[in-house]
């Protein structure tokens, strides 16, 4: 998940898509590479050793499993934690970008799906995530820089894309849409102009029960009510786009 800057959730994506995964019974692993580890206080695990933070500092190949914890959400998601002192980790040069992928060797079989929440900047912390990845997913909002972010995002992927060839972009998703603003239907429209398909659809709107969950500690999946319904049954729909072999066959557009 890559996001340009703060506040437009792209942690709320990131688990949004895990709630989705584990109603499903995929086999889930959380990577939490923000430092605010607001993904990892979510999913509330009952004891923490180590954090990415520390697997980072070791970086043999393999390492990571070692900092596997089961989330609060139950079995079907796994979590390695983040922590504040991430922030001032200094990625070393030469094999700094390809840091986080060694430390994942023979973790990933294991699993139906990885999700690797990341900073809200382009920094080295979110290169890690992106050169450990098969799809990158590019959270948004419907706001004036939400164009010119957009565009950063790719372009990032791409200079990734450089060592890492698996990569490929999974789409654009817009977060927090108020459909009876003027202001964001535009930028919607501007977004869908400017990237067609990549914009997925349908966008998330802004409801309140996001908030509310995520405070609770659940996953948005097991709150029972309509506006918990209708973003749950986006984020389904995300999910079968991002589990989807091809890509360009947009399942989403079916319901758009």
């Amino acid at each position: 998940m890559v996001s340009l800057k703060g506040g437009v959730g792209k942690t709320t994506v990131t688990l949004g898509l895990a709630g989705a995964a584990i109603n499903r019974g995929l086999k889930t692993l959380l990577i939490d590479m923000d430092p605010q580890a607001n993904a990892s206080t979510v999913v509330d695990p009952a004891k923490i050793s180590f954090t990415v933070n520390d697997v980072l500092a070791d970086a043999r190949a393999g390492i990571l499993g070692e900092a596997v914890v089961t989330s609060g959400w139950g079995q079907g998601l796994d979590l390695v934690a983040s922590e504040r002192a991430l922030e001032h980790r200094a990625i070393p040069e030469g094999q700094g970008a390809l840091r986080l992928r060694i430390t994942m060797q023979g973790l990933a079989d294991r699993y139906d799906l990885v999700l690797i929440d990341t900073p809200p900047n382009l920094g080295e912390l979110t290169r890690n995530a992106l050169a450990a990845s098969d799809q990158a997913l590019v959270v948004t909002e419907p706001a004036m820089f939400a164009l010119q972010g957009a565009q950063q995002a790719l372009e990032a992927i791409d200079v990734v894309r450089g060592y890492n060839l698996r990569l490929r972009t999974a789409g654009i998703v817009v977060n927090k849409v108020r459909s009876q603003s003027a202001e964001h239907r535009y930028r919607l429209a501007e977004l869908a102009l400017s990237y067609g398909d990549l914009v997925l659809q349908p966008a998330l709107p802004d409801r309140a029960v996001v908030q509310q969950a995520a405070g609770a500690c659940l996953p948005l999946q097991a709150w029972h009510s309509a506006p918990a319904r209708e973003v749950s049954q986006i984020y389904d729909a995300y999910l079968d786009h991002l589990l989807n072999v091809d890509v360009s066959d947009n399942p989403l557009r079916k319901d758009a």
